[in-house]
């Protein structure tokens, strides 16, 4: 059963699509055949800058990270040979900071109705009874509904579908690579709980498998969060440097 089914949120999906296209319309003018997938690269930068708090949530959580670092490293020295005391040790160490080795999560999980509405409207070609005429509208010639995988299981790809799709997931998966360059999670101790940084990069590459799956505008949608995330972490992390990580060892229990 399809979720989006479901009246309240058919509802929704509808509103947004709705909002959508009147954007797109809006835009003809100025952006002419590409006008809704300019809307496309719009809201999502709209819905970015909305969570721009959860954004300021994770890079306060990942100061506390490089913080906490070497109390982490010094408990795995102590007690690296009894997990189980490693474990509440840990734990301890947490409590006695006021956070969590999961802090940043919370706010992740907030966004998630907001961005899953949003990405939902770009792969369903059915919406509330209609058809989702969006994915019907073209960025260079491609229509927004294409898939790569789709068209190559169907035998209907071609080549401008293969090149811009394919520009498309290669652009993200740079920006994969160069989050992971400039964003390196700390070594997190062996029996320490595991920081939700530590994926960020193998999450950005998979952003990039994922377009090779979804619709074009999924695509555009995925290549502009990617961007503006990136864009984001380097702003925060000038605005909200890493902490200095704390010299004093964890108290000895």
């Amino acid at each position: 059963m399809n979720v989006f089914d479901l009246p309240p949120l058919a509802a929704l999906l509808d509103l947004a699509f709705r909002g959508l296209m009147a954007l797109s319309a809006a835009l003809t003018p100025l952006a002419g055949s590409a006008a809704a997938a300019l809307a496309v690269v719009l809201v999502t930068l709209l819905v970015r800058i909305l969570l721009i708090p959860v954004g300021v949530s994770q890079a306060r959580a990942e100061q506390t990270r490089a913080r906490l670092a070497p109390k982490l490293r010094e408990l795995q020295r102590r007690h690296g040979r009894d997990r189980e005391r490693l474990q509440r040790e840990t734990m301890q160490l947490y409590r006695d900071e006021k956070t969590s080795p999961f802090a940043g999560c919370l706010p992740l999980l907030a966004q998630a109705p907001v961005v899953g509405l949003v990405y939902a409207v770009f792969l369903h070609p059915m919406i509330a009874g209609h058809a989702n005429t969006l994915l019907g509208e073209t960025l260079l010639g491609v229509p927004l509904g294409a898939g790569l995988w789709s068209g190559v299981i169907s035998g209907s790809l071609d080549a401008a579908t293969a090149g811009v799709i394919g520009v498309l997931v290669v652009l993200i998966a740079a920006l994969g690579e160069a989050t992971r360059r400039l964003f390196r999670p700390a070594p997190v101790p062996e029996g320490a709980p595991a920081m939700p940084a530590a994926a960020l990069g193998a999450l950005q590459f998979a952003t990039a498998v994922v377009a090779l799956f979804v619709p074009l505008a999924a695509g555009l949608y995925l290549f502009t969060t990617s961007a503006w995330t990136l864009g984001q972490r380097l702003v925060l992390r000038r605005l909200i440097p890493p902490a200095a990580p704390s010299l004093r060892a964890a108290r000895p229990r």
